[in-house]
C-alpha cells in the first residue's frame, strides 16, 4: 500500500473516532478518557468492564454508544435468578400444519452487536460463564448447534464497587477475559452543574448516528494492520513481567504486594491498546508512550494483591504506575 493510502487510512481512522468521542460527549460529561477507553475496547476486539458507584452514567454511557454507533444493542439485567438460557436462548416446540413437531431457535439477549451486562457480579458463575464464553468464542452453543454472533459484537458489563452483599465476584481467570477495566470517577462540581443542565430541561439531548456497522470493521482492520517496531513490543513483555513476583524482572513492589502478575492477555492488550492510541494520536507506528497510557486499564484486573498489600490499602493501580516508571524503554 503506497504512503497516500496510508495516510488517508489514518486521517480516516482519527476523524471517525473524534466524531464518534464528540458525538457522545453532547449527553454523557466528562469522561473523556472512559469513552476513549471504551472505543479502543471496541476497535482492539476486546470488552470492557465498567467499575463505578450508581449514578455515574455507566448504563447511559452503553446506551449512548450504541445510538452514535448504529448497531444494535441489548441490555440484560443480572440477577441471582438469571439463568444461562435467559442470555444465550432456547429451543422450543413449533407445529406445522401438518402437525409435525420440530425445534426451532429462539435467540436471546446475547445476539446483539453491543452489549450490557448490568451488574454482571449479581448472577451465579453458571450464568456469567455462558456470557464469558460468548466474548471468548464469538459464539454461543444450544442444543449441540453451535450459533455464530454477529460482528461487531462487544460487551460492556458493569459492576457496582461498593455493595457486595448478595454478589458473586468474577473468579480471576474470568477478569482476564475482559480487555479493560475502566473506573468511573465521581464528577465534579463543574460536571455537577452540566449534568443538573443537561437533565432536568423538557428535552434531553439527543444524538447523531455517526458510523456505520462496515466502517467499525475497517476501522478494526487498520488497527491491526499497524506493525509494532521490536524494542517498543519488548517493552511491552517487560512491563508484565515486572508484575509477577518470581519474575528475575520484578519490581520491588511487585515482589512485596502482589501474588500473582498479569497473564499474556495482558501483554496482548497493551499492543493492541496501544496500535489503536497511536492512530488516535494520527501516527502510523506505535511508541512506548502509547503502551503506558493503555497500561492501567489493561493490566489493573490482572494483577492480584496479597494479603499485605490488603492490609496496607495498596491498590493495583499504584504499584503498576510505580512499574511504568521503573521500567526502562527499549532501544533499537
Amino acid at each position: 500500500m503506497n504512503t497516500v493510502a496510508v495516510e488517508g487510512q489514518i486521517r480516516a481512522f482519527r476523524e471517525q473516532f473524534q466524531r464518534v468521542r464528540d458525538e457522545i460527549s453532547r449527553v454523557i460529561v466528562g469522561n473523556e478518557e472512559i469513552i476513549s477507553g471504551v472505543m479502543t475496547c471496541l476497535l482492539a476486539r476486546g470488552h470492557v468492564l465498567l467499575e463505578g458507584i450508581p449514578g455515574v452514567g455507566k448504563t447511559k454511557l452503553v446506551q449512548t454508544m450504541a445510538d452514535v454507533l448504529h448497531l444494535k444493542f441489548s441490555r440484560i439485567q443480572f440477577t441471582p435468578d438469571l439463568m444461562p438460557g435467559d442470555i444465550i436462548g432456547t429451543n422450543i416446540v413449533r407445529e406445522d400444519e401438518a402437525g409435525r413437531k420440530s425445534f426451532d431457535f429462539q435467540p436471546g439477549p446475547i445476539f446483539a452487536n453491543i452489549v450490557l451486562a448490568d451488574e454482571i457480579n449479581r448472577a451465579t458463575p453458571k450464568t456469567q460463564s455462558a456470557l464469558l464464553e460468548a466474548m471468548q468464542e464469538n459464539s454461543v452453543s444450544a442444543a449441540g448447534r453451535t450459533h455464530a454472533l454477529d460482528q461487531p459484537f462487544f460487551v460492556l458489563a458493569t459492576q457496582n464497587p461498593i455493595e457486595m452483599e448478595g454478589t458473586y465476584p468474577l473468579p480471576e481467570a474470568q477478569m482476564d477475559r475482559f480487555f479493560f477495566k475502566l473506573k468511573l470517577d465521581f464528577p465534579d462540581v463543574e460536571q455537577l452543574h452540566l449534568i443538573i443542565d443537561r437533565t432536568t430541561r423538557q428535552k434531553e439531548p439527543s444524538v447523531q448516528r455517526v458510523l456505520q456497522q462496515g466502517q467499525i470493521l475497517d476501522m478494526r482492520e487498520t488497527a491491526r494492520a499497524i506493525p509494532v517496531a521490536r524494542p517498543v513490543q519488548e517493552y511491552a513483555i517487560r512491563v508484565t513481567l515486572a508484575t509477577h513476583p518470581e519474575s528475575n524482572q520484578a519490581h520491588e513492589m511487585a515482589k512485596k504486594y502482589v501474588r500473582f502478575g498479569s497473564s499474556p492477555r495482558g501483554t496482548q492488550a497493551l499492543i493492541l491498546g496501544a496500535k489503536v492510541h497511536a492512530l488516535m494520536n494520527d501516527r502510523v507506528y506505535v511508541s512506548c508512550e502509547d503502551v503506558r497510557a493503555v497500561a492501567l486499564p489493561a493490566l489493573r484486573h490482572r494483577v492480584l494483591l496479597n494479603f499485605e498489600a490488603e492490609a496496607q490499602r495498596m491498590d493495583s493501580d499504584a504499584i503498576l504506575a510505580r512499574i511504568l516508571e521503573w521500567v526502562p524503554e527499549a532501544t533499537a
